[in-house]
């Protein structure tokens, strides 16, 4: 009969500075992605960034070591240490689907999606003491988020994108024909318009007559031209009283 010493009755292997060493790894790795998108203020921040790296490490070593008395000592059982890692991406699924959004032909979330999916592997190669491989991934994180975010920004863009101007005017004919117009000067298609509100001003905000009344839209548009121009002339406009612009973007 195998004989046990106090050591192994008191810390199973797999227990010990090493795998704590793992834990605070992706606590810290995890932190520094989840505060990337905290200052960003994203729908999820510094806590689940945290929570999900962390926990994914747990995980993996619960898979690696926690199943290793049941195979030392010549037992016929069989366990594959990847069955409970490999749960890890189905089950971040979850949580990353929750911060996407989707409304109308608009997707917002998708890189806060994607960045759980990644702290989770980040979380994943600390528990399984990769922690070069959990570095360079945070660190390659950090070069997309940061490096490239400017570089993009220079380059010409490939694809349409899609902005949302909240213009408040004071009501008179024609109006609507010089807004559509101003988009279409700028390189850029109405997608949709709508009426959000009419009525007269509300206040001495707008310096309107009390004669006149305020109409407020929500105009649509899609292009490659510069938003921030289109908002300028948008507020030029006579009797435009306020132009406020949604970047409808993937992050």
């Amino acid at each position: 009969m195998a004989q046990f010493t106090a050591l192994e009755v008191t810390q199973p292997l797999g227990e010990g500075w090493s795998q704590l060493l793992g834990l605070a790894f992706a606590f810290v790795l995890s932190g520094v992605i989840g505060l990337e998108r905290e200052l960003r203020q994203k729908a999820a921040g510094l806590r689940t960034y945290i929570v999900v790296g962390v926990g994914s490490a747990l995980f993996v070593m619960v898979s690696k070591y926690g199943f290793l008395d049941m195979t030392r000592y010549g037992s016929a059982i069989h366990i594959n240490p990847a069955t409970m890692a490999a749960q890890i991406v189905s089950g971040v699924g979850f949580i990353g689907a929750g911060v996407i959004f989707v409304q109308r032909t608009s997707v917002r979330g998708l890189t806060t999606a994607a960045s759980i999916w990644l702290v989770a592997a980040v979380g994943a190669a600390a528990g399984a003491e990769l922690p070069i491989l959990a570095s360079v991934a945070t660190a390659g994180y950090l070069l997309v988020t940061f490096a490239l975010r400017p570089l993009v920004h220079l380059l010409p863009s490939l694809r349409t994108t899609r902005y949302t101007y909240r213009v408040t005017y004071i009501q008179r004919l024609g109006m609507l024909r010089e807004l559509v117009e101003a988009c279409l000067d700028r390189d850029f298609l109405l997608a949709e318009l709508a009426t959000l509100s009419a009525g007269r001003p509300a206040g001495p905000v707008f310096l309107a007559q009390e004669d006149e009344s305020t109409v407020e839209v929500s105009l649509s548009v899609e292009g490659r031209g510069d938003p921030h121009r289109l908002q300028l002339q948008i507020a030029a406009l006579p009797g435009v009283l306020a132009c406020s612009r949604t970047d409808h973007s993937d992050e």
